[in-house]
């Protein structure tokens, strides 16, 4: 992977929001779950969507993509008669949603996973797949899945991932007869399943809310057509915390009225004293002195890394707490987060759930993108701020989510180098 040297400064102008990959997994689901031919755009290219693509391929579906940006599904999953593949990659998303799909299918599948994917947690899902039909070679990836899932009940806990929750969501309706999802914890990261429920209401797909979960139809079909996916609030995130922090940023598409819990980024910001607004046609923020404040990560984990970077240039303290799932990301992100800023000379807290985050001086230095996107993607944010260059290491990681992020960082007039061990190439 390569290197980038980042330099101090500020960010000037105007961009699109790149398209949201939670919306984009969604929404080639739902797509390639019905019968008929489906349209998704706009897609941005990253490591994840190809798994989701190549996840879907492996159970039958036919996706061409255009050089628009859209996917073209003229066939969806069916049930295959032979043994299959199914290669989530690093992907959380694609193997928690599309896990519980092969299931109700029936399908015969080795299911595989590289990176971090593999110790990131399952068995909640497991278990619950388990008691209605399915069997697993192993309890970690990878591991064969045999069996047709029945209907019932599910119980899931609500706080170790909500993803467990979107993949039956996805999955239940295929069943022959009605199923409830019954949460025994309460529900993290809210938001995520209400994307999932919105996509599923555009395919046609009935859910109904329950005290502690949700009833879900039987013997209901997708509907196709063309499914429209919307501007990416976290990873817009990145750029309105930079513009917070200094310079003036302005992004055009993000819907005020999303589903998406990182439209939370605007309250946030605001809190720390932003000066951020928004018109009909963009949202912008620029730069204002900032002041800590307390922050709940529980609904937004995606949002925390770049936010305890927003939170070390800002005066006083500022609290993230109810952080303990932030462990289990793609890398230990309350550890990540630790030693990024304290690499750069910041001083932070770590607790087993949370951080205190004393704001200050930021003097520059090596980190590690610790294969882990947002880590690089919120060492990019820093370094403006910095008094010195930033070396990122391993900084590829971005292809996960955002391939394009240090093209778009120079579009707004940042400065960053591929560098290898500092010398630049």
């Amino acid at each position: 992977m390569a290197d980038f040297c980042v330099y101090p400064g500020a960010l000037h102008g105007q961009l699109p929001a790149p398209p949201s990959k939670s919306a984009a997994h969604r929404a080639l689901i739902c797509a390639a779950l019905a019968d008929g031919n489906s349209v998704v755009a706009p897609l941005a290219s990253s490591e994840d969507m190809a798994a989701t693509t190549g996840v879907l391929r492996s159970m039958g579906t036919e996706i061409d993509f255009t050089a628009d940006s859209s996917a073209k599904i003229t066939s969806g999953c069916r049930p295959q008669d032979k043994m299959v593949l199914l290669d989530c990659r690093e992907s959380g998303s694609t193997l928690r949603f599309l896990l519980p799909v092969a299931c109700a299918l029936g399908l015969t599948a080795t299911i595989a996973g590289r990176g971090r994917l593999p110790e990131r947690p399952l068995g909640p899902l497991m278990r619950a797949l388990k008691a209605h039909g399915i069997s697993f070679s192993g309890e970690k990836m990878p591991f064969i899945v045999r069996g047709r899932l029945t209907p019932g009940r599910y119980e899931l806990p609500g706080d170790v991932s909500s993803q467990f929750v979107s993949g039956l969501l996805f999955a239940l309706p295929l069943l022959d007869e009605a199923s409830e999802i019954v949460l025994t914890s309460p529900l993290q990261s809210a938001g995520y399943v209400d994307m999932t429920l919105a996509a599923l209401g555009v395919s046609g797909i009935t859910v109904e809310p329950t005290e502690n979960g949700w009833k879900i139809p039987g013997g209901q079909h997708y509907r196709p057509g063309d499914r429209a996916v919307e501007a990416d609030w976290s990873n817009a995130a990145f750029w309105l915390c930079a513009g917070a922090a200094g310079g003036e940023v302005r992004l055009t598409g993000l819907s005020s009225v999303s589903t998406q819990g990182d439209r939370a980024i605007v309250e946030i910001l605001k809190r720390f004293g932003a000066d951020i607004s928004a018109d009909a046609h963009a949202i912008q923020c620029k730069a204002a002195k900032l002041r800590g404040i307390r922050i709940d990560a529980g609904p937004i984990p995606d949002l925390i890394p770049v936010l305890a970077v927003t939170a070390a240039f800002a005066e006083g303290k500022t609290e993230i707490y109810n952080a303990a799932r932030l462990r289990i990301k793609e890398s230990d992100r309350l550890a990540s987060v630790t030693a990024l800023l304290r690499g750069l000379g910041g001083t932070v807290e770590e607790f087993p759930d949370r951080l205190v985050i004393h704001g200050g001086k930021l003097h520059g230095g090596i980190v590690d993108g610790m294969n882990d996107h947002r880590i690089v993607m919120s060492a990019a944010v820093a370094a403006l701020g910095c008094e010195a260059p930033v070396i990122i290491r391993d900084a590829g990681a971005i292809a996960k989510s955002y391939p394009d992020f240090f093209d778009d960082f120079q579009k707004l007039g940042g400065g960053c180098d591929v560098v290898q061990l500092g010398k630049k190439l």
